[in-house]
């Protein structure tokens, strides 16, 4: 659902108040942070989406690291998971199989365990975890924390959104298909640790709204920021995939929502539309103290994904987001 549609839908809800609860919904963050202890806060999140892929066993590993990461952007370390799954009748048992087994296999090489869930009957599969994470109260990684004068790294390429739909027309290479799930399938949880060494003041992970929805998300209206447009990282045949208009519903939904915000100065249509497509387990976005920023990137250039130095805060300006 688009932001606007699900700002629309939350309008006029009831809310609720603790004074324990430290990040909740009306920021729209990655995961709610509940005080459990003045040292020990519990991290909560849920995420749920149709196939991406068609092998079951890579749906389960993208889904599973696509739930578990929003504990990773709030700065946090994963500890219990439980499935959500929804299948036809149809669907054979091996391949029901296959996606759990795909998610548990992505919930052990993160270090935490599944205890159960809940399935449904439905005409579409659809798969994720709900998942629960601890942190100190103090090492809590917010989405709208940052400062002026952060620079903003970027830890996975973007283009997921428009190369699963050529995948799904068939217009991908063997070798293009593994580099995208091979991206979508990899841990938030290395390029968080790696952060955990460094100032950063603040932290988001990409996915449905985008790079320009999260960014817009983090910025809350108090700063603007150039994003420097040559050091976007973006997985190879995005490019060919944008500039073909293989698009996707939720990437206009994306630029209907920030896109006033944005001056392009210029720059290809094709990564206007890399910067709107909505991301599937995407990377994370740090924001990051000025002296620290370029000792971080390179130790995040040792995971071995396309990443950058995508960009830095500046003071509140006429548009929000300014490419250069």
């Amino acid at each position: 659902i688009g932001p606007d549609t699900l700002a629309q839908v939350l309008r006029g809800l009831p809310t609720f108040h603790d004074d324990r609860l430290l990040v909740g919904y009306d920021t729209s963050d990655d995961a709610a942070v509940y005080q459990l202890t003045p040292e020990l806060a519990l991290i909560q999140t849920v995420d749920i989406f149709p196939p991406a892929v068609d092998d079951a066993y890579e749906y389960g590993q993208i889904a599973a690291a696509n739930s578990l990461s929003d504990v990773w952007a709030m700065g946090g370390e994963a500890r219990l998971c439980m499935n959500i799954l929804m299948f036809p009748e149809h669907l054979p048992f091996e391949t029901v199989q296959a996606i759990l087994r795909g998610g548990y296999d992505k919930v052990a090489e993160a270090e935490a365990i599944v205890v159960g869930g809940h399935t449904i009957k439905d005409d579409i599969p659809k798969y994720g975890l709900c998942v629960s994470g601890l942190v100190h109260p103090d090492r809590i990684l917010r989405n709208n924390s940052i400062q002026m004068g952060d620079v903003l790294i970027l830890t996975k390429p973007l283009g997921t959104g428009v190369l699963t739909n050529a995948d799904r027309g068939g217009l991908l290479s063997d070798a293009e298909h593994k580099a995208m799930v091979d991206c979508m399938a990899t841990l938030n949880k290395y390029a968080a640790q790696i952060a955990a060494k460094y100032p950063v003041h603040g932290c988001t992970d990409i996915t449905g709204f985008g790079f320009l929805g999260h960014l817009h998300e983090m910025l809350h209206g108090q700063y603007s920021c150039q994003v420097y447009a040559r050091q976007i990282p973006y997985l190879q045949e995005a490019w060919r995939c944008a500039d073909e208009f293989l698009l996707t519903a939720a990437g206009q939904r994306n630029r209907n929502y920030v896109g006033d915000a944005v001056d392009f100065a210029g720059v290809p249509f094709a990564l206007e539309e890399i910067l709107f497509d909505p991301q599937t387990s995407g990377g994370l976005l740090f924001s990051v103290a000025p002296d620290a920023a370029d000792e971080l990137f390179k130790e995040i250039q040792t995971l071995g994904l396309p990443c950058g130095i995508v960009g830095q805060i500046t003071k509140k300006r006429e548009k929000e987001i300014y490419l250069v």
